[in-house]
């Protein structure tokens, strides 16, 4: 299945106040994931293995390293978590890092909300208006995520460029 993502990430100091801000607005709430995503060395884009006990799949997807709201082309095969899936992508192609994380989700009609808590780097914020079938356009997915960064109250100073795996391939270079 491919998509277009509107996203952002934001580092987010005030969990439980977006908790209840989704309340609010009435956003279902799915669960708590815990999940290990492993990314892979791919030539371009990113490719990962989610396994979660929510969420599993293969997901492939470009998009700029860009603090602002950003298009993802996304890539999404779903699956269950397999270990010889695991082996085989990690022969073929190698490991480049495996993010661990606690993930509250919720959705709004075609927007998703993640509340993160990564292992060794703290807590975030993912808005993703998500056009799975084409329809909605991109304008208006632009929309929906500006309107949910600001009834978030998110800041240009709290949002995040890259992927977690870029935040943590970075604080591993530093130590």
């Amino acid at each position: 299945m491919k998509y277009l993502n509107i996203e952002i990430k934001a580092r987010c100091a005030a969990p439980d106040r977006i908790r209840r801000l989704l309340l609010e607005h009435k956003a279902d709430f799915k669960g708590t994931d815990y999940q290990t995503d492993t990314y892979f060395k791919v030539p371009h884009g990113r490719l990962k293995l989610r396994e979660g006990n929510i969420e599993n799949s293969l997901i492939f997807y470009n998009r700029p390293n860009q603090p602002e709201p950003k298009d993802a082309q996304v890539s999404l095969y779903h699956c269950q978590p397999d270990a010889a899936l695991k082996t085989t992508l990690t022969s073929a192609l190698g490991v480049l890092v495996e993010v661990k994380k606690k993930r509250e989700i919720y959705v709004i009609e075609n927007v998703k909300f993640h509340i993160d808590e990564v292992e060794d780097f703290g807590s975030f914020i993912e808005i993703e208006a998500i056009d799975l079938d084409r329809t909605i356009g991109r304008e208006k997915l632009l929309e929906q995520c500006q309107k949910y960064m600001d009834l978030f109250d998110i800041r240009d100073m709290d949002l995040v460029s890259g992927s977690y795996s870029d935040i943590l391939l970075n604080l591993k270079k530093l130590s």
